[in-house]
């Protein structure tokens, strides 16, 4: 009784709300403040078996928000054209955006989420395929020329290969990429790459069986091996594996990972563990990269330094006559911030111009609410310029772990 009490109850919301949409859609026209639309607030999260908690906005507030932010655009006129480039107030110019397709994954990591998982959003609050085949046009069309697909786990979308093919026919797009668990990698991987995959990321935070089912809280170590020798096999280039090093956990595995690019060609990304809501970040657990450096020193003397790209995030370096790279990414200790381009997209439609920064602003409601393309292009262009310098404003990797901000999980990987 309880079950179908909560499920006439969704229902009821869910009409209340169409019934209402033709009049939304009547006082939008009357005009919207940006500012009260960047929610410095954490966006509400509940579960697809409960209601809505009581605190969460209701649509008349999210209503007037969308309208005080065409009233501020219409105020300060932009031009009548879109911006070519997304540039903030730095100068720097956002090229990169990385789509995350669901919330859900197959996997319970510990730096990423809780053993029991997180509450879920109603399908209905998530993004549709044709929202974000939108979203990505205006971006292209604002100088965004890469599209990374992320999670939770991305696989998990039933229309992931059909939406990369889309992804890839927008003009200006000219890379799509997805990172990945790799548990159901391999079936899919002739696929993808056909559709228009050119950059694949494999998380995998260690080469042993036992400390692999630790970690992630699952099986599936092998399934994850198999897919990255399949991926090399197609000729998968740049395949990049994602390592996330903790002090009393993998620490003492870096140097195989390492040795593993000998005969492997991948590049192996050691990244320092990075304070996010659910992750218990503690600078013991913290490994600096250039105690991680000093290790691989040790046992490789010969390693040298690779050139970076502008707006690489890693620092790489290779063994001479190993067939693969390792680098670091080294977001806490030696932050790469001067040289961001990236933005990123929640599953459920918020832009966060900063990985780190916990001022978000939903896209897709600007969408439901018949906003123009210009104007949302002009949301994101404001957005992109309050854009703060470094680490979302919060000084340093103290100050992050001090910070409110989403798990990894629901800002995706």
């Amino acid at each position: 009784m309880q079950q179908l009490a909560s499920a006439l109850s969704r229902r009821a919301r869910r009409g209340a709300a169409f019934s209402t949409r033709a009049e939304w859609k009547r006082q939008v026209a009357e005009g919207p403040r940006l500012q009260d639309f960047l929610s410095n607030s954490r966006p509400r999260v509940h579960s697809s078996r409960e209601d809505a908690p009581e605190s969460a906005p209701s649509p008349d507030d999210s209503l007037q928000r969308i309208r005080r932010i065409l009233t501020e655009i219409r105020q300060s006129p932009r031009g009548e054209t879109a911006p070519a480039q997304l540039l903030d107030r730095f100068g720097r110019a956002h090229t990169y955006l990385r789509i995350s397709l669901t919330e859900r994954c197959n996997l319970r990591c510990r730096y990423c989420m809780p053993e029991e998982g997180v509450p879920l959003q109603p399908a209905e609050d998530l993004l549709t395929t044709s929202e974000i085949l939108r979203l990505a046009k205006l971006f292209a069309s604002s100088g965004v020329k890469r599209i990374r697909l992320t999670g939770g786990e991305p696989l998990l979308r039933r229309d992931l290969v059909e939406l990369v093919t889309q992804l890839r026919a927008i003009p200006g797009i000219e890379s799509v990429g997805v990172t990945t668990n790799a548990i159901t990698l391999q079936k899919k991987l002739l696929a993808l790459q056909q559709a228009g995959v050119d950059r694949l990321n494999v998380s995998l935070d260690t080469l042993k069986p036992d400390k692999f089912a630790h970690i992630t809280r699952r099986q599936g170590f092998n399934r994850v091996m198999n897919s990255i020798v399949e991926a090399q096999t197609l000729g998968f280039s740049p395949l990049k594996i994602n390592c996330v090093v903790q002090r009393h956990f993998n620490l003492d595995e870096i140097v195989d990972f390492v040795a593993f690019t000998e005969k492997h060609a991948v590049d192996v990304r050691f990244i320092e563990w990075m304070p996010f809501d659910s992750n218990r970040w503690n600078d013991e657990t913290f490994v600096p990269f250039k105690e991680m450096m000093e290790l691989i020193q040790a046992e490789f003397p010969s390693v040298e330094k690779l050139q970076d790209g502008a707006n690489d995030t890693s620092k790489a370096f290779h063994v001479p006559g190993f067939k693969g790279q390792f680098g670091f990414i080294t977001s806490m200790s030696e932050h790469f911030c001067g040289s961001c381009n990236r933005l990123r997209l929640t599953a459920d439609g918020n832009l966060k111009v900063c990985l780190f920064g916990n001022t978000e602003v939903s896209l897709r409601d600007a969408m439901r609410y018949d906003i123009a393309d210009k104007d949302i292009r002009d949301i994101v262009d404001v957005a992109v310029k309050r854009k703060k310098y470094a680490l979302g404003g919060h000084g340093d990797m103290y100050g992050l772990s001090k910070a409110k901000n989403r798990p990894m999980i629901l800002i995706g990987g």
